[in-house]
């Protein structure tokens, strides 16, 4: 009898025990991996509301002022800026071109999570991260950020010499504009699923402003990604990314790591866009303006022409508050297999190489900056440039048409890029 009551009572204590790490785990508390803090990973732990999207997706609806952004040391006493101070001055449309950019895209303002409830004010849409293996994985402190690079094309002015262009593991095919200091980058970019070879590779489309030395360059940026490394899967996603050291130690996409301040309650970073681009089927384009607050310095992007999703804080960074030294529109692709035989097959834009006359390809129209005027043009100068021709290459056209327009892509791996 004694004994089984011994019995009994350390059954108690393993089991009570059991039921505390549980709770401890699920209740809220910071939890750390090789003593990394990783609780901004889990969007659950202050969710209102939770939503499950068609896509698989699960939207947690957070107070916004338990956002990630505020575990970054530097914005522990950060008050939210709710909307920007000073107002952009619209750029006059000629008739010409603003019946071909209506009639030929559609600008996508919602996501698919929409579909099944919103979140309520006060609140912000945050992707759940599902994957449990990530946890466990060694490399939690720099999860969402891109393998370091050391690129920038500040000192690059002679287009025949791309040297500082150039980066390991990385292939841009871009259109870019040095020479003044940019507040702001705007472009219409057209929406695709181009095929990932690899789970740790990516290809994007974005618009992004720089600043700093090419190896160790200060950026933001916003586009579309398909990112399995990050996403888990290869839908095509809206994105943010930021880095202050050349994504060395610093910078992520999304609200993967604390810096990027969500303000709407109407779009969720990382959520899948649809409905996307088809060959010979309806176009679809999203309507992307990174731009600085002249009064705050904060960096905010702005999605659809309408909906401010958010900023980075000016305490971020330490160049680009100033201002930027460089603007980019156009694709890139990550891959360990760049440069050599065999090359990835990942594709950049829709997977095919540059299509100006119907339009099949990656592409982004209606490019402008902001300058200290506060009005939105086309650069001055701009130039094209891409380090890999073969497999992802580029067409500007700027002639005899009303706004230029920028096309891009290919499908790495072919017959010239073996």
């Amino acid at each position: 009898m004694i004994l089984l009551q011994m019995v009994k009572r350390f059954c108690s204590y393993v089991l009570g025990y059991k039921v505390l790490v549980i709770l401890l785990v699920t209740s809220g508390q910071k939890t750390f991996v090789d003593g990394r803090k990783v609780n901004h990973l889990s969007s659950n732990r202050h969710a209102v509301k939770s939503i499950q999207s068609e896509d698989g997706d699960i939207i947690d609806c957070i107070d916004k002022y338990k956002q990630p952004a505020f575990d970054h040391p530097a914005l522990r006493n950060h008050i939210i800026q709710v909307q920007q101070t000073m107002a952009t001055k619209r750029e006059a449309k000629t008739k010409s071109s603003t019946n071909r950019n209506e009639q030929s895209s559609i600008t996508l303002t919602s996501q698919m999570w929409t579909k099944n409830g919103s979140c309520p004010e006060g609140t912000i849409p945050v992707r759940r991260i599902q994957n449990p293996s990530l946890l466990k994985s060694n490399y939690v402190e720099g999860y969402g950020r891109k393998k370091p690079s050391f690129s920038h094309p500040v000192k690059q002015l002679n287009p025949d010499e791309h040297q500082n262009l150039q980066q390991p593991n990385h292939s841009k095919a871009i259109l870019l504009t040095i020479g003044y200091i940019y507040s702001g980058a705007k472009g219409d970019i057209k929406v695709w699923n181009p095929y990932v070879e690899s789970d740790d590779e990516y290809t994007t489309s974005r618009v992004c402003l720089l600043s700093g030395p090419y190896y160790d360059y200060e950026s933001v940026e916003s586009g579309w990604a398909v990112n399995p490394s990050v996403y888990g899967d290869r839908k095509t996603r809206l994105y943010v990314y930021w880095t202050a050291d050349g994504s060395k130690t610093t910078g992520c996409f999304d609200l993967t790591c604390p810096g990027f301040v969500q303000t709407s309650k109407e779009i969720a970073l990382g959520a899948a866009i649809y409905p996307i681009s088809v060959p010979s089927g309806l176009p679809y384009q999203i309507t992307i303006y990174v731009f600085k607050d002249p009064n705050t310095s904060n960096w905010w992007v702005q999605y659809g022409e309408r909906i401010n999703i958010g900023y980075w804080p000016h305490e971020l960074f330490s160049l680009i508050p100033s201002g930027a030294e460089s603007a980019e529109w156009g694709g890139e692709v990550y891959s360990s297999k760049l440069g050599r035989p065999p090359h990835t097959a990942t594709g950049m834009g829709n997977g095919r190489f540059p299509d100006y006359v119907f339009g099949n390809s990656g592409s982004i129209r209606r490019m402008r900056i902001l300058d200290n005027s506060r009005i939105l043009r086309f650069p001055e100068w701009v130039f094209s440039f891409t380090d890999e021709y073969n497999c992802y290459n580029v067409i500007y056209v700027g002639d005899y048409i009303e706004d230029p327009e920028f096309y891009f892509g290919g499908p790495g791996r072919n017959d010239l890029c073996p």
